[in-house]
């Protein structure tokens, strides 16, 4: 059983394969939280400590550490949940109900009620226990039963309690083009925050938390959690005066209000979370295979061709169709058709919202293309951006209602255009319908799915923010039960929703814009810790790069692009040769070892030269890859030490590189290693692993 409970003392424990998690119900009826970590095997271990108030300046309910603290009372900390009732009431006093746990084949959920004593307001407080993945899931449901109308104003997911000061705590910053910027801050008094208000998740903060006491890769206590939220958000941590760290995150409260309707509940967005004893490795490692198993589809990523670099606006079907067949020569399973193919569009200014097949474009239709590409054994995908009209578009002018605006102020255009009000239902009618015709009168294989300007001018309504999010979800959800076998890519200019919300509603993410081969170290880098390899679209793409006017050879742009799914975006027309030839290699030599990295365990290795080798690690069963890059030689002569790990200490491998193999023991590999010496700037290997028999 993952789920205990002393029904005497109405204490939970939750059981992980290696963690226990535990909270319980005092005397006063308040549920606090016990314990979070190394695993505890019995629940009558746990005793509910008798709380008295320190001082009329420290209450009780400021100092109790409360699973889920609402607003109200003598409260002045950080709350999860504030509501107003239909009298103007703003507190909740809740009593505790019951609990019931749920139990299905992939997890047990212990689900404790409780109602608001004098209201008819039921909250639910969700654990979900993926026992083998060392992971919960936590949430919770508002239910009005009330005859009443219920305004929520504020709703994160969970709090959590660390038992620790001076924790560091892991994010991102970044913008456009510079996404996943890493960055470790020191916990200490005061508050953390980080958030979005912009309607689309992740170019700056992402939403989840890590809290490490100064853990390595493989060493240390790690708490994590991760929201399933693609929209805005808001995440705090606070070191308390009390001797322990909080964290929250949930739906941002800017500019929120939710209206819950007589016989309405609703379900904020999750967290996935958990607990690493050993330190970051084991964290990524647990949440990659969850998302393995529960969240993403089965199957290999393909190999992916996109026609942007090579024809921007300026699509044809003649040019498609070479770029198509080019694509094909080097190794390309999947052809991409990227903006510009509908309506009038020839900038960033027109057409969207007029989803028409370009006739100048494509005089024959755009089965022209598909037949060269499906004759080529290829799939075939097509860009949209779906959320999206310019002023310029004939929907806006049939519909200027169906956009986000204020009737009394002039509209805001970004990038210019407008955001459709996807919480009307002729809009999210209109989404669907326009891109089920799409998927059914054409073959198409996959859908990249762009969102390219944030949200403003909401409207009225408070609740757009979510509710946005929402219907973007149902209306893939749709399309994906009647077209099974589209892949869909969230791309929103650039990274801009990478997300456990997102995830498994789309299959793929771009990644970011950026797609300089050594910036993407750093991203790529960086999202590895929470997110999944088979889902991060990497692009080898032309020099001098777009962005950042870097010129680096084609081998270490394939080598970087091939740590995650592997995409070609360069005007593959204008390849000499020798990129030819090397871009066949390097295709080939992918597909072999896609399986170690689309679905094999991930290691961030160690650096232990003077000059800036980055050193990663994919292991699949008796089989691995190692990448090794060296982007600018400080010191000659200096070659790196790779220690790896995951391996068998009494197994022996097989090392294959460039200066030739190796066999060495598990052990001797993990804890002696072996040296390689790249020269040069922009230098990189890739070395591959095998277990002997």
């Amino acid at each position: 059983m993952s789920i205990v409970v002393n029904q005497k003392e109405n204490i939970f424990l939750l059981q992980t394969k290696s963690n226990s998690y535990a909270f319980g119900i005092d005397d006063q009826g308040l549920v606090r939280h016990l314990y979070w970590g190394s695993k505890i095997y019995t629940v009558d271990d746990f005793e509910m400590p008798k709380l008295t108030e320190v001082s009329t300046n420290d209450p009780v309910y400021e100092i109790t550490r409360e699973e889920f603290p609402v607003y109200g009372s003598l409260r002045y900390k950080e709350h999860c949940l504030k509501a107003t009732f239909a009298d103007g009431t703003r507190e909740i006093v809740y009593q505790y109900c019951g609990y019931e746990v749920i139990e299905s084949d992939t997890k047990e959920t212990l689900i404790v009620t409780l109602r608001d004593s004098y209201y008819d307001f039921i909250m639910e407080l969700h654990y979900s226990v993926y026992e083998a993945y060392d992971l919960m899931e936590r949430t919770v449901v508002v239910k009005n039963e009330s005859e009443q109308t219920i305004e929520i104003e504020k709703i994160h997911s969970g709090q959590f309690h660390i038992p620790c000061e001076g924790l560091n705590f892991t994010n991102v910053h970044g913008h456009w083009g510079a996404e996943q910027q890493r960055f470790v801050q020191k916990v200490n008094y005061g508050k953390i925050v980080i958030e979005n208000r912009r309607g689309i998740s992740t170019h700056n903060h992402n939403p989840y938390f890590i809290l490490d006491k100064d853990a390595t890769e493989n060493h240390g206590d790690v708490y994590f959690g991760a929201l399933r939220m693609s929209g805005n958000f808001s995440g705090v941590i606070e070191q308390t005066q009390y001797g322990e760290t909080l964290a929250q995150i949930g739906l941002n409260s800017h500019d929120f209000m939710l209206e819950l309707k007589p016989g309405e509940e609703f379900c904020a967005p999750s967290v996935i979370c958990g607990y690493s004893s050993n330190g970051f490795a084991t964290m990524s490692h647990n949440l990659h295979h969850f998302a393995q198993d529960h969240i993403l589809r089965k199957g290999h990523r393909p190999v992916l061709y996109n026609s942007w670099e090579a024809t921007e606006f300026k699509v044809n079907c003649r040019e498609q169709i070479h770029l198509a067949k080019k694509a094909k020569e080097i190794g390309a399973e999947l052809f991409v058709v990227d903006d510009g193919w509908f309506g009038e569009r020839d900038g960033i200014d027109n057409g969207l919202g007029d989803w028409y097949v370009n006739e100048s474009k494509f005089p024959n239709g755009l089965n022209e293309l598909i037949s060269e590409v499906k004759a080529m054994d290829m799939m075939f995908g097509i860009w949209v951006e779906p959320e999206m009209v310019n002023p310029k578009a004939q929907l806006y002018k049939n519909h200027p209602d169906w956009i986000y605006h204020f009737e009394t102020r002039e509209s805001d255009t970004s990038r210019g255009q407008y955001v459709l009000n996807m919480t009307k239902k002729e809009v999210r009618d209109f989404v669907y319908e326009m891109l089920d015709e799409l998927l059914t009168t054409y073959d198409i294989d996959y859908i990249k799915w762009d969102a390219n300007r944030p949200i403003s001018q909401t409207s009225t309504e408070k609740d757009i923010w979510y509710r946005h999010i929402e219907a973007v979800y149902g209306i893939v959800t749709e399309l994906k039960k009647k077209h099974p076998n589209v892949l869909f890519e969230a791309c929103a200019s650039g990274g801009g929703r990478i997300d456990y919300g997102i995830l498994g509603i789309f299959d793929d993410f771009w990644t970011s814009d950026n797609t300089d081969a050594y910036d993407r170290l750093f991203i790529q880098d960086t999202y590895s810790y929470i997110y999944p390899i088979k889902a991060m679209r990497a692009w080898v793409t032309d020099c001098p790069n777009f962005l950042s006017g870097r010129v680096i050879p084609m081998k270490f742009r394939y080598h970087s692009a091939m740590m995650g799914t592997l995409g070609i975006g360069c005007n593959i027309l204008k390849l000499s040769d020798e990129d030819v030839a090397l871009s066949k290699e390097m295709i080939r030599q992918y597909k072999e070892i896609r399986p170690i990295i689309q679905e094999g365990d991930f290691y961030r290795l160690s650096n232990t030269s003077s000059n800036d080798y980055f050193t990663y690690q994919y292991l699949k069963e008796d089989k691995g890859v190692i990448f090794v890059f060296l982007p600018q030689s400080k010191i000659g002569h200096r070659g790196v030490n790779i220690k790896l790990s995951g391996l068998c200490e009494d197994g022996r491998y097989t090392l294959t590189m460039d200066e030739g193999e190796i066999t060495k023991s598990g052990s001797y590999l993990m804890k002696h290693g072996f040296n390689i010496q790249l020269k040069g700037d922009y230098a990189s290997t890739i070395i591959t692993l095998n277990k002997v028999k």
